[in-house]
């Protein structure tokens, strides 16, 4: 049996480049989802979603893939240590033997995820064609606030002075974004100048429900589907240690059949099985509401009508699928806490890049550029924290 070398918890640099990545790829989907969905008319929020969630299917082909080609272990030894890393987490008093790999178990956690992920992405495709942009990034990553309130709460941590005021400081950094954006001057037209509030609110209101949503999938993730080989770097969230594992040390692992296996599994491995696995579950159960949106007119089915608008629904997926990868990977690494205020920094990209490629110029205000700053601040003091306690 072979044990992976890589560290996560030592190894900061690859997870501090995944974390850009991760900022990188969501402010990308962001703009290319509004422009697909108002500039191109194609206004299917519910099968872009699909299109997208389903594609997640192939990121862990991909790293296997990748690890085939770059790594002298062999492909059975990769895929026996994913197999044991899984069935030890999801059933570790249970899993003795590979005949009792916890296939119902396995298939419950998938499902549980896919609906957790589904519900908030679907209402942020919806609202982000109803709301600003940058009204519906800064609402979204709100996140991190419920993510740390229900974190305290599940765990039983103490509050942390530097960590609240992290969280407290973005939070109200995000609101002043959004309320510096909605205090840009208006339509000269009353009457399209209502219409589009109407739409605004509706688009912050479905956007604050999802991310609600989504902090609660954040700390359920962290609590219950982490990898248990992820050790996490942070002190303070020593309470988010993943359910006991019946093979701790890698060295008791049982042997059946064949002793060869890479445990733990390559870094980023586990997370981006979660992954695929997701986007298998949407692709074989969620079409169903395709044909039922149809039939009753909530959204009228067809095909995008050119190749630029294939190309962009393109471009969303895949920025889509290493924004979710790149995101499971460090709630693993990191806890939902460090993840979601960190994620905050994508209202500030949001914001510059709506600026630059958006013409939203008008936007820009003494509340919205004091927003920005106080979310920079806020991550400023997060990783300040971070690194005094390495």
């Amino acid at each position: 049996m072979h044990t992976a070398s890589f560290n996560p918890a030592a190894g900061g640099k690859l997870a501090g480049v995944l974390f850009a990545l991760m900022l990188v790829t969501f402010v990308v989907e962001s703009q290319l989802t509004q422009y697909v969905q108002t500039d191109l008319g194609f206004r299917q929020p519910y099968f872009v979603f699909y299109i997208v969630h389903s594609a997640f299917a192939i990121m862990w082909p991909l790293h296997f893939l990748f690890l085939v080609i770059s790594s002298k272990d062999s492909p059975r030894a990769i895929i026996r240590g994913l197999y044991v890393s899984l069935a030890e987490h999801i059933a570790p008093t249970v899993f003795d033997s590979p005949a009792s790999f916890p296939i119902w178990g396995s298939l419950r956690l998938v499902v549980i995820l896919s609906l957790f992920v589904s519900v908030p992405a679907l209402l942020w495709f919806v609202a982000i064609t109803q709301a600003p942009l940058p009204d519906v990034t800064a609402l979204w990553n709100t996140n991190a606030f419920f993510a740390y309130i229900l974190t305290v709460r599940l765990f039983g941590l103490r509050w942390e002075a530097r960590r609240l005021l992290s969280v407290v400081i973005a939070t109200a950094g995000a609101a002043l974004v959004v309320y510096g954006s909605s205090g840009a001057p208006a339509s000269a037209d009353a009457g399209v100048s209502a219409a589009e509030t109407r739409m605004a609110l509706i688009g912050d209101l479905l956007t604050l429900i999802a991310s609600v949503i989504y902090g609660i999938y954040q700390v359920l993730y962290k609590m219950y589907a982490a990898p248990p080989d992820h050790l996490e770097p942070i002190p303070a969230d020593a309470a988010y240690e993943p359910i006991v594992s019946a093979m701790d040390d890698p060295a008791e692992t049982p042997i059946f059949d064949k002793p060869e296996m890479v445990y733990p599994p390559p870094f980023g491995l586990y997370a981006n099985a979660l992954t695929s696995a997701i986007g298998v579950c949407t692709f074989v159960l969620l079409w169903v509401p395709i044909p039922i949106l149809h039939y009753y007119g909530l959204e009228t089915f067809h095909l995008p009508a050119d190749i630029k608008t294939v190309s962009v629904i393109a471009c969303i997926a895949l920025s889509g699928v290493a924004f979710n990868a790149t995101l499971m990977i460090l709630l693993g690494l990191w806890g939902p806490i460090v993840t979601s205020v960190g994620n905050l920094l994508t209202i500030v990209l949001v914001f510059i890049s709506d600026i630059i490629f958006g013409g939203s110029v008008q936007s820009v205000t003494g509340w919205s550029l004091l927003g920005s700053g106080a979310i920079i601040v806020a991550f400023g003091v997060l990783a300040y924290d971070i690194l005094r306690k390495q």
